[in-house]
């Protein structure tokens, strides 16, 4: 968690920052298969940082839903500040229609802890696994230290709107580098090379090289 707190420190920006923490989750806490960061905005899910292809898509299903473990607990909904599901292939009668379409996304177990400061409640940090009875008690311990550091991260911030901007630019860049990678054969590491060199040699802000190659087109790319 020191070497951790270290990397988490070094990040130069809030969405990278919460995108560590994501991807810190697979790797600290034991059958964990993927994680991420939702919070509810205008009764909406919004997907902060995703480290696993079922983060997005059971994000999406609750917010599509209306429910959910994560949708609950990210906008507040019973007071909780914690939960673990050890089975999604039992009946859930909180939420019946998301276990059932989240355990055929692949999920069978998840756990998630609330992510707040004494003024404000930010989201939530949720973890998945592909197995039933991944997480134990013990893991909620993690589960704090970890979003302990994203509520910092949060906080820094001062609006979700700023993390949704984040977002956004965060998919032009990927847009345009599938442009790039499909154009010119590239790998994703050489696509993301040339955005960066081009930006740095221009002094251009990363994002507005993306929005230019996005509004050109695959064809001029």
């Amino acid at each position: 968690m020191a070497v951790l707190a270290r990397d988490l420190l070094a990040q130069d920006s809030v969405q990278a920052t919460l995108d560590e923490i994501a991807a810190a989750a697979v790797k600290l806490v034991d059958g964990c298969d993927a994680a991420g960061i939702l919070a509810v905005r205008k009764g909406r899910a919004v997907t902060l940082a995703a480290c696993g292809d079922m983060v997005e898509e059971c994000d999406r299903l609750q917010g599509r839903l209306g429910e959910g473990p994560c949708f609950d607990l990210a906008r507040g909904t019973d007071g909780e500040r914690v939960y673990r599901i050890a089975d999604l292939s039992r009946p859930q009668p909180a939420w019946r229609r998301f276990a059932t379409e989240a355990h055929g996304l692949g999920v069978s177990s998840m756990t998630g802890v609330l992510l707040y400061t004494d003024d404000e409640d930010f989201g939530a940090l949720n973890l998945y696994a592909r197995r039933p009875g991944a997480f134990r008690e013990e893991v909620e311990t993690a589960g704090w230290l970890l979003a302990s550091h994203a509520a910092v991260a949060l906080a820094g911030a001062r609006t979700v709107d700023q993390l949704e901007h984040a977002m956004e630019a965060r998919h032009a860049i990927g847009e345009a580098m599938g442009m790039l990678r499909e154009r010119h054969k590239l790998s994703e590491a050489d696509a993301f090379g040339v955005l960066r060199r081009f930006s740095q040699h221009h002094n251009v802000k990363l994002r507005d090289v993306a929005q230019q190659i996005r509004a050109e087109g695959p064809e001029d790319s």
